[in-house]
């Protein structure tokens, strides 16, 4: 990857439980401000707090480029239902949607359902990949141009240009068509944890962008080289990947308190790396790892979203692109502009499908 490679920035905006919906658009439209790529909300079912998907698709309305991505779970949860949100966020936010595929683990978690004991790791994450595949085959279900929306026949879809995609796989039957027309990007984006272990399979074979937890830019490169090689043994451009280094920042001072419910400290996911210091080391960091190529961006969990965030944007961003390092404004209208990737073809409409 040489240094001229677009940087690609993304935060998250998630934090303790809160149920206001100002917060969370005030927070998207400053890293709107700051032309990041993506703003993520984090989501399982072992604590409280509000949905990511619903919050997301109420801040959608009050931002206009950023893209939006929340954290869907697919375990106890059916892919026909989660296509049809995700491909409704799509909608509703005019092309700026992703999903970060995530799994559930735990036996509370599994008795807040009442379906089935929780499963082992590993094969979560073959149900998860199962419900990626589905999904992106329930997007394509509809080409697009198959609603006519004629009143004076009375036609509102034709039905030649609906298809049927007649899964069957470990997990999941599903005949399909959606029930919601091809979304605005043909597939909102997938984004994947894929530093290693069961994940890292889903990554390399679905995800358009892969989180790396490294603490060093030589390992973050070994696991883009290792990844990249997985996808084009999928039949997969390894290309069409970016793999952003997953960091949770603390740019607070001792004069700062964090946020109530991180007195202790974060929780850091998968064993996350952690950065602490300042917005212009910080800066530094990002630049020397990109120009290295050890990742075509970075992922930043502030560990207090209301201050680190502004600092981010204001202090790191700015400087970054004052270096020319990262763009002012945002390419285009959609997140895979953004990202520099390319609409998808649908395989149904490409291979003339099935009625």
């Amino acid at each position: 990857m040489s240094a001229t490679t677009p940087l690609h920035l993304a935060a998250e905006i998630g934090g303790p439980p809160r149920y206001d919906p100002g917060h969370y658009t005030a927070l998207a439209r400053l890293a709107e401000r700051g032309a990041l790529d993506f703003v993520t909300l984090g989501d399982s079912f072992a604590r409280p707090g509000p949905d990511a998907l619903a919050v997301l698709s109420r801040v959608a309305p009050a931002t206009d480029r950023i893209g939006l991505v929340p954290t869907v779970t697919t375990t106890h949860t059916e892919p026909f239902h989660v296509s049809s949100a995700v491909a409704t966020l799509d909608w509703v936010s005019r092309g700026r949607a992703g999903w970060n595929v995530d799994v559930s683990t735990t036996g509370a978690e599994a008795r807040l359902f009442g379906r089935r004991p929780p499963a082992p790791v590993e094969e979560l994450w073959r149900e998860a990949g199962e419900s990626a595949d589905v999904s992106a085959r329930l997007w394509d279900s509809w080409e697009d141009d198959a609603e006519i929306r004629d009143v004076a026949t009375g036609r509102f879809v034709d039905r030649g240009r609906l298809h049927h995609i007649d899964f069957e796989g470990e997990f999941f039957a599903v005949r399909g068509p959606a029930i919601v027309p091809r979304p605005p990007q043909g597939r909102p984006v997938t984004v994947v944890d894929g530093t290693g272990g069961p994940a890292a399979r889903v990554a390399a074979r679905h995800a358009d962008v892969v989180l790396v937890r490294a603490t060093t830019p030589e390992r973050a490169a070994a696991i883009r080289a290792e990844l990249r090689g997985r996808a084009a043994a999928y039949g997969r451009d390894p290309g069409a990947l970016r793999f952003l280094v997953a960091l949770t920042v603390d740019l607070g001072d001792a004069e700062t308190v964090p946020e109530p419910g991180l007195e202790s400290g974060p929780p850091l996911a998968g064993g996350g790396t952690y950065y602490r210091g300042g917005p212009v080391d910080l800066a530094e960091l990002i630049g020397r790892w990109h120009r290295g190529g050890a990742a075509d961006g970075f992922h930043l969990t502030p560990i207090t979203p209301g201050r680190d965030l502004e600092r981010i944007v204001n202090g790191t961003v700015s400087l970054l692109q004052h270096r020319g390092l990262f763009r002012t404004f945002h390419p285009g209208g959609t997140l895979r502009e953004h990202l520099g990737l390319t609409r998808p073809a649908n395989r149904y409409a490409a291979e003339g499908g099935r009625a």
